[in-house]
């Protein structure tokens, strides 16, 4: 008999968990109404979830010279690159609510230089997917593109962090078959009621 990916890594049910990633889960659970499916499947390996999870935080929650939205956009950008579904809907859900625009997360994923972004945003995306697919390449040139649209020498570390990070994060939901929850569909594109 053959295995499906959510037969081989099952997530664990929330009373199993030890109590800092349950605790976590149900806060998580309590702010959008549901668990992410991300959560749920890298739970599977509790000493992983804390890494992963507090590497994400440190980047995507930070204040600094990229807004939130703009982290999302790198997320959405090279996820779409990377071809993850789960990445690029999921995330594409956090950028629409974050920018305030329905209409960004879609642009973004089918192809940002046509996107309503900006000179600036563009060569952020530009720099983020060359680290994404190429980052052997990334040299003095790219550094001297994007310092003219005020990027700092620690952005510049952020946009690369978070897509190497993402790739890692695209590579585990494409392995493990991670869906999509149906919320994240909906989310940031009407109104709330």
């Amino acid at each position: 008999m053959t295995k499906t990916a959510t037969q081989r890594f099952p997530a664990p049910a929330l009373d199993t968990l030890p109590e800092d990633i349950r605790t976590r889960l149900l806060g998580v659970q309590e702010k959008s109404g549901f668990v992410p499916n991300v959560f749920l499947t890298l739970a599977y390996r509790p000493d992983e979830f804390r890494a992963f999870f507090a590497y994400h935080d440190a980047l995507m929650e930070k204040d600094g010279g990229l807004t939130k939205a703009e982290r999302e956009m790198i997320v959405v950008a090279t996820s779409a690159a990377n071809q993850c579904q789960y990445c690029v809907i999921a995330h594409g859900a956090i950028l629409r609510i974050r920018a305030k625009n329905p209409l960004i997360a879609d642009q973004v994923a089918v192809n940002y230089r046509k996107a309503d972004i900006t000179p600036r945003q563009k060569a952020m995306l530009d720099f983020a997917m060359k680290v994404s697919a190429d980052a052997q390449r990334v040299s003095e040139e790219d550094f001297a593109v994007l310092e003219p649209h005020g990027f700092s020498d620690d952005d510049i570390w952020d946009i690369a962090a978070i897509s190497a990070f993402f790739a890692l994060s695209n590579r585990l939901a494409n392995f493990t078959g991670m869906r999509p929850n149906e919320e994240f569909y909906l989310m940031g594109r009407l109104p709330k009621k």
